[in-house]
């Protein structure tokens, strides 16, 4: 009988919004977790930094020493305190003590993720972090189970509800991104400080995490390109929508194929312009959605809620569940997969496109000066349009695929062309055929 195995012990480090529903939906449904993972599922403890403020926790879980509550009886330790330190520490003590892991600390997996992994390994213990990306929707395991006998290309996503939330409104009202902004922060989408989503920072740990499980291969959180979404400006906005797209934060992560064979993985954040019928451009408002392309598999979509307490705890208890199942049945779950060690590309030689709008001088020759300069870069042109005369004269370049670098050089060259008065704006054009 179930009720009459060993229970299995939990030791939940931290209690915010997210640690709070896990403790209250394991604690209001005892039978089901029971049922599901084959024997009974025990909180033993608590660890928070002020205990007076979580008045809903039985008091006798409440602890202020969490080594001590990691060191303990326990067989799982489910960590949802955020950031690196103490989190890093507590993980490898718990690893390193026999204790599977169940975390949902993206910026802590991408920053020291191999070093878990190996202290689970060598352990011989389990570590699950699916609340790590994209909040609820379940995405990494399929990633690291579902599609593991297959050949994974590509990985597009919307990661950052943030700034998805910005953005779309943007798009549908036509305001700044400052004035956007400041809607997001009184209706709870941004932080006070915002600038790990708007920066990009939160999108580039979560693209850490999936390129290294798509393409099995150790990345760095220094290896993922960054850009943020403060330097959007209405019209590009209006640029997007002139050319029936719309612009969107994007984590890429994708396998890079070389003429002679060779393969690395890109992995960046950055905004850019999709097409309007692509399956990301209709994601609006604080949703996330992944977009992945497999070589068997064809295109999967991902999408769903990628944040808040219930949709986060969700993910973690569905770890905790298969973690336990692990431990009733003496079995384990998957380990890292890193055996590709495929090397990651620099931005500058990966392959992209670019949507250009400059200020030029209303004269005969910029079109062909501009066009001359793309062409001596060995960068082709895929969409031209002239608009305004006078002041108002302006030049839109849609250009081929090409390495960023030689596109960036371009760019530079042109702005120093003396039929350009400012290059107004450069972006990235993803989603489409080059």
């Amino acid at each position: 009988m179930i009720e009459d195995r060993e229970p299995i012990r939990v030791a939940l480090l931290g209690c915010g919004t997210v640690g709070t529903e896990v403790l209250r939906l394991l604690q209001g449904r005892p039978e089901e977790f029971a049922a599901r993972t084959g024997a009974p599922v025990q909180v033993t403890g608590v660890a928070v930094r002020r205990p007076h403020k979580h008045p809903n926790v039985p008091e006798h879980l409440l602890t202020t020493d969490a080594a001590a509550l990691v060191d303990g009886d326990v067989d799982v330790v489910v960590e949802l305190i955020g950031g690196i330190e103490p989190a890093r520490s507590l993980l490898l003590r718990a690893l390193r003590g026999g204790k599977s892991v169940v975390t949902g600390n993206k910026a802590l997996l991408a920053e020291h993720g191999s070093e878990l992994y190996s202290a689970a390994d060598e352990a011989g213990v389990d570590i699950y972090f699916e609340a790590a990306v994209a909040g609820a929707i379940p995405l990494l395991r399929p990633l690291r189970e579902s599609l593991a006998g297959d050949r994974i290309n590509r990985v597009m996503g919307i990661v950052n509800g943030t700034t998805n939330y910005i953005l779309s409104a943007m798009d549908s009202t036509g305001a700044s991104y400052s004035e956007t902004l400041d809607e997001a922060g009184r209706l709870g989408y941004a932080e006070a400080d915002p600038t790990a989503d708007v920066d990009g920072f939160d999108a580039a740990a979560k693209a850490t995490i999936l390129a290294a499980l798509a393409f099995h291969t150790r990345v760095a959180a220094t290896d993922v390109y960054r850009e943020g979404i403060s330097a959007v400006r209405p019209g590009d906005i209006a640029a997007a929508k002139s050319l029936d797209r719309t612009v969107k934060l994007l984590a890429i992560c994708e396998r890079v194929v070389a003429e002679d064979g060779t393969e690395s993985v890109s992995a960046r954040v950055h905004p850019a312009m999709i097409p309007r019928d692509h399956p990301l451009a209709s994601v609006g408002g604080a949703f996330n959605a992944v977009f992945v392309e497999a070589e068997a598999a064809g295109s999967l979509m991902f999408y769903g809620q990628g944040a808040g307490g219930a949709p986060s705890a969700s993910a973690v208890l569905g770890d905790l569940v298969a973690v336990a199942r692990n431990l009733v049945v003496a079995g384990k779950g998957p380990r890292e997969s890193a055996h590709a060690k495929l090397p990651v590309q620099p931005m500058g030689a990966t392959p992209t496109r670019y949507h250009i709008s400059l200020d030029v001088d209303d004269k005969p020759g910029v079109l062909s000066q501009v066009a001359a300069t793309f062409n001596d870069n060995d960068v082709s042109i895929s969409v031209v349009r002239q608009a305004g005369r006078g002041e108002e004269a302006s030049l839109v370049v849609v250009t081929h695929t090409a390495t960023d670098a030689a596109l960036k050089s371009t760019v530079d060259k042109i702005a120093q062309l003396a039929s350009v008065r400012e290059v107004v704006s450069v972006m990235r054009v993803e989603g489409e055929s080059s």
